[in-house]
């Protein structure tokens, strides 16, 4: 059924409800005429006469009678569904979903969405970490987590917490059998913690200092598919790794990993949220879109 239909339908009740033209118009502020024609278009569509209309009253028909009986029950289902949506706009209720990938998780989207939870207990947060660039509409995500040049134009994007640092870092134990490298080219002597995208891509190593660039892509005999097997690997003395500052600050400080090249340490800009261009979304996401604009982020995070 059409929504010309479906409106036909709700003014025939309210014609009825009302007992007249008149009192339905002023109710939906039209005029009687408009009203006057959407019955006959109801009427001719269905092929039978709904309301008997006499200068002093309508009624329904027979036929509008059982029709009445049958629709009013679905037209306050109909009503209570839009009621909820409704409510759902007006207070900050609902799931939000987010796509984002495991280091963005770990150490930006989950201490934020802690503390937005705290404040909307009423509201749902699914997180789905995925390093793969999916269709957050497609896939029905509301929001998701990126580096700003994978963003499509389409999309808004609010930046989350300070610039990223990268951090190469190894075992004492294995830098006691393999010594130290001072310069990137030097790690082609070492067993590099290799990344690989669940798409298949292996993940390069980027060192920077004094506007020069450096990119290698890392060989070893150990690849892996995440920053907290790569963190095992290297706290076992496998080999160097390459992580985000983050992952590894707190073994730094107790000595259980030795930070290498720190002169050459790369950063990127910080992680987006980004979310589809469109006007209305539910309550739950604007309050969590305010509430990233205000987050307080810890320094150096």
């Amino acid at each position: 059924m059409t929504t010309t239909r479906l409106d036909s339908l709700a003014i025939f009740a309210d014609i009825v409800r009302c007992g007249g033209f008149r009192a339905a118009a002023a109710e939906r502020r039209v005029s009687s005429s408009a009203l006057s024609q959407s019955m006959n278009a109801l009427e001719a569509a269905l092929g039978i006469r709904l309301l008997n209309r006499t200068t002093r009253s309508v009624a329904p028909t027979e036929a509008g009678g059982r029709l009445l009986e049958r629709l009013a029950p679905a037209l306050r289902d109909i009503q209570l569904a839009v009621d909820e949506l409704d409510q759902l706009r007006a207070s900050p209720a609902g799931t939000i979903r987010i796509n984002a990938p495991g280091p963005a998780v770990d150490h930006v989207l989950c201490p934020l969405v802690f503390d937005f939870m705290r404040a909307y207990p009423s509201v749902k947060v699914e997180i789905v970490s995925d390093a793969a660039i999916v269709d957050i509409v497609e896939e029905g995500f509301d929001a998701g987590v990126r580096f700003g040049q994978q963003l499509a134009r389409d999309m808004v994007a609010v930046p989350l917490g300070p610039a990223l640092r990268y951090a190469i870092v190894a075992a004492p134990s294995y830098l006691a059998d393999r010594g130290r490298p001072t310069t990137p080219d030097e790690l082609a002597g070492h067993e590099a913690i290799c990344r690989r995208f669940p798409g298949g891509t292996r993940v390069a190593w980027s060192f920077e200092k004094n506007g020069h660039t450096v990119t290698i892509l890392p060989e070893g005999r150990l690849t892996l598919s995440s920053a907290h097997q790569e963190l095992q690997a290297a706290l076992a003395g496998q080999g160097v790794a390459h992580l985000f500052a983050p992952y590894v600050d707190s073994a730094l400080q107790e000595g259980r990993l030795v930070e290498l090249l720190a002169d050459w340490s790369a950063t990127l800009p910080s992680w987006y949220l980004y979310y589809p261009n469109r006007r209305h979304a539910s309550a739950a996401m604007t309050a969590f879109l305010v509430h990233v604009r205000g987050f307080e982020w810890p320094s150096g995070g």
